[in-house]
Order: C-alpha cells, then structure tokens, then sequence
C-alpha cells in the first residue's frame, strides 16, 4: 500500500520537520557532540572495515594497508588505524592509529615509520564502546607467545559474560569495546595450542554474534568469519602479496585480484608456506544469515559480497519499489550515495526519467562543533543541497535506502519543496526499522526507530512526503538470489539467541 496524501494536519513543510524533532528530541536529555548529533539525524552509522596485508617478498605493507582502508572509510569515519610488524626481523609491532577519517591520522611521514611486511588495519564505526582514541583499532597485544594484532568488524552478543568471566580471572581491560574481549580469549586459548589459527578456532566456540576478524602473529595473517556469515570478509592477491578485506572495492584500491570470500564459519590463514584453510564452524546453507542492509546501504555499489554483486542488487531494489508503489511524477531521484542505484532502477522499470537532483559535498570531515537548536538542520545542510534547476515545478519520486528516526528525510523533503518541488512521493529500498540490531549495525533502540511507534501513514505525515512506500520485505530476497540472509531489524526474525536488551554499550 501507497501511503498518500491527505489533510496532514501540518500548514508548512517546516510544521512537519519541528514536529519530528521535537518528538526526537524528548528521547535525549544529555548534550551531545557534533559527532554524537552527527550520528542522530543521519540515522544510520556504518559499520566498521578491516583490511590486511601479507607481502612475501618483505615489501612494507604500509602503504597498501592506508589505501584499503581509504576504500572502506565509508565503512566507519570515527577513528582508524594501522599496525605492521616484519616477519623476518625484530618482529617489533609499529602502530599508529588516532580519531578521524584515514587521511586526518595518517600522513607520508607517519606513514614512513610504519615498516614492516605483515600489516593489519581498521576503520571504525562505534557500535559498541565510546568515541574515543583507546577504543580505536587494531588492537596490540604484547603477552608470553609474542604479539597479537586484531581487528574486528561485528559485535558479540555474549560479550558481557565474556568479560566477566576474564575480569574473575585477573584480566585488566584498557578498552570499553568487545573487541578486547576476543583479543583476550584468543590469547589465552594460544597459551594451550602450537597454532595461532587454533587458537581463534576455540576461541570462535565461545563467542556469539557476528564478526570478521584480521589477526597477525608473529609470522602470519588470519581472517575468520563468524558461522551465520553476518559480516562480509574476502580474499585478494597482488604478485606475491595476500589482501584480506571487508569488500572487494578495498582490494582494487590496491590493485589486488581477487581470489574469493571467506567462507561462514572459515578460519583462512596466510603464512610463509602460502594460503590454508579451516572450515571450522560450518553450519547448513539454509542457516546463514548475511546482514541484508550490505546490500541495501553499508558496501560501496562496486563491490561484489558472497557473489552477489552491490549495484545490481541495488537496481532490483528499485524496480520491486516500482513495481509496488507506482505513482505519477515527472523525475526520479535518489539520494546519495546509497539511494542513486536504487532511483536508477525505480527509473528503469517505471519509464520515468532519471535525474540528479542533490550535490554532496565530499570534503565534509569530521568537527566537534556542538550545534544550538536553531542550527538543527546544519548538518543535512552542509552534506547535502538541492539542484533547483533540476526539481523546480515537477512532482519528484525520492529513493532512499532507509528512514531510522526520520529527522534526516523531513529536512530532504523540505529543502525540496523549497527549491519548487510540487510533490515529493518517498520510496524506501528497505523495510521499515522495527527491531534493534545486535551483531555490529547501528539501529538503534526501538524507542528511536520512528517506525516502532508509528503508522507508515503517520511517518508520511511527519516527514511531509506526498505519498510514501516501502520495500516489501517479501522481495528482499530478490536482491541477493539464493543467499541466506538476516532481515531480523524489519522482522524480529534473528538468527541466533540474542540478549534481552542491547549490549552494545555495556562496557562505558
């Protein structure tokens, strides 16, 4: 069902988007960070990234390992690091890693201290743990076998339990993340076996949730994957040099050729003998359960999951959307970056002329700016501006990927309608939000999602919309074919036990 116009109760488009943050604002009493806000009226966050490098030949990995992690910034814009040790040397650990985006921390300086041929990096997205720079990954562990190096992408929904049985055992925690936590178990499960690799095996019978891990010992890399396949891990090659990545845009970045994806439940390792493999934790095919919303938003339209390659399943989004809610109009926009695929494909099945209808400014970094309450909109200002030329006296369909909270879609349909849009009809490539995530997606708690709380009719009002429509969450499936995948935040359907409430933040 089309939700359409009718008497919304609102005289001005401004009406719609005070409403909205008046009700947002009543859930958040504290005052927040520019960062903090930042994350708010976007709605979603990223997820992190995680890039590894193994150069046989002893060249400095360095290099390579800032530019995948250049590749997945969109991944996670909080914080990033870099750590490298030689495996034919000292085997000393030289890490640098800070707050910011890759190109704030690192330098051609900096980067020049960064000697060795085994390297690890990370770009993070805080679902679990503070914005803060000891929270930033990867992770140095110096302990009696040598050093660990870890980077991890997910969250672990026994986390909490997993700490607690460290802390009764003398651990000591530097860190407010999960990822500690594994760090440790990792290392305790190495003082019982020869092999690095067997050890993240006993450890990965411990830990629920989902996760993609990049370790590096002394003389080896190591990416793991958890058994549902929730968070994405591939396998690239350059010459003698092994990549390991969270998408495969990370590994054309370094001009890598990619071998494959790291399998659910896969434990790949990477040593001076070449590349082996351990399917450890193997579950039916049926079971698994990749994060959908990969495909709907988080990887970059030119990267390929698990065979699945982004951009088409993004224009197969946008044809179901106009399949089930056609409408009259005269332009089909997305917006950036996820909706613009989508559009296309609306576009393409319902013979209404594609257009581009916003600028994006890609030098926004980040900025600790607290804003007043008149200065509300800035931060959709600022990233965002319509093209009135291009909307001014036509009826718009606007393709996003999702609505979170709705703040961030009234002050779109607003700035639209203000550059002479005559109706703006909104089309939803995802279904609406209902349930929190637990496995390393921000969603929130059910009482921010706008969705948990209201009708679609109600949302439509809200956010000022003409007409409003959402992916039906019976043709999800068409984005990704035969793959098994998690759609547990649009149904309540999780793969797994999770906890009464979300973990995510327990450890601050």
């Amino acid at each position: 069902m089309v939700y359409g116009r009718r008497n919304t109760g609102f005289k001005t488009p401004e009406g719609a988007v005070n409403t909205l943050c008046s009700y947002f604002q009543s859930s958040f009493k504290e005052e927040l960070t520019f960062m903090d806000y930042d994350k708010i009226t976007t709605g979603m966050g990223e997820e992190c990234g995680v890039f590894g490098a193994y150069d046989m030949d002893g060249g400095d990995v360095a290099p390579s390992v800032y530019y995948g992690l250049f590749a997945l910034q969109h991944r996670g814009q909080e914080s990033c690091g870099i750590a490298v040790t030689d495996t034919d040397g000292e085997r000393k650990v030289y890490s640098k890693k800070g707050l910011g985006l890759v190109n704030e921390v690192f330098n051609e300086e900096n980067l020049g201290e960064l000697s060795g041929n085994l390297g690890v990096g990370h770009v993070r997205y805080s679902t679990a743990g503070g914005t803060r720079v000891e929270n930033a990954m990867p992770l140095v562990l110096n302990y009696v076998k040598g050093t660990l190096i870890i980077a991890h992408n997910g969250n672990l929904t026994n986390a909490v339990e997993l700490r607690r049985e460290l802390e009764y055992t003398g651990a000591i925690f530097q860190t407010t993340i999960d990822s500690e936590v594994l760090a440790y178990h990792i290392a305790r499960e190495r003082l019982k076996v020869k092999k690095a690799e067997d050890a993240v095996k006993n450890a990965m019978k411990k830990l629920e949730g989902g996760y993609a891990l990049v370790i590096s010992s002394p003389r080896k890399l190591i990416g793991a994957r958890d058994p549902f396949g929730l968070k994405p891990l591939c396998i690239g090659k350059r010459d003698n040099t092994w990549f390991l990545a969270s998408e495969s845009c990370a590994l054309a970045a370094v001009d890598a050729e990619f071998v494959r994806d790291v399998e659910p439940g896969e434990i790949v390792s990477i040593t001076k003998d070449g590349f082996h493999s351990d399917q450890t934790m193997e579950i039916q095919r049926e079971k698994q359960a990749r994060c959908i919303f990969e495909y709907i938003y988080f990887a970059r339209n030119d990267s390929v999951l698990d065979g699945v390659n982004v951009y088409h399943a993004r224009i197969t989004a946008g044809k179901a959307l106009a399949q089930s809610y056609p409408v009259d109009a005269d332009l089909v926009v997305g917006v950036p970056d996820s909706g613009l695929v989508a559009a296309k494909g609306y576009s393409e099945q319902s013979g209404i002329p594609y257009g581009m209808a916003f600028h994006k400014n890609s030098y926004v970094g980040r900025t600790f700016i607290k804003p007043k309450q008149s200065q509300r909109e800035s931060s959709v200002k600022i990233k965002l501006n319509v093209i009135e030329e291009v909307v001014r006296g036509k009826r718009i369909v606007m393709v996003d990927d999702s609505i979170v909270r709705g703040t961030t879609c009234a002050n779109i349909i607003k700035m639209l309608k203000k550059a002479g849009a005559l109706e703006v009809h909104v089309r939803i490539s995802s279904p609406p939000f209902l349930y929190p995530c637990y496995f390393g997606t921000d969603v929130p708690s059910n009482e921010q999602l706008i969705a948990h709380s209201h009708t679609p009719e109600q949302i439509r009002e809200m956010i000022g919309a003409d007409s409003l429509g959402y992916m039906e969450t019976g043709k999800l499936k068409n984005m990704v074919g035969s793959l098994g995948y998690c759609d547990a935040c649009f149904t309540g359907n999780y793969p797994m036990k999770v906890p009464g409430k979300d973990v995510s933040r327990a450890f601050e």
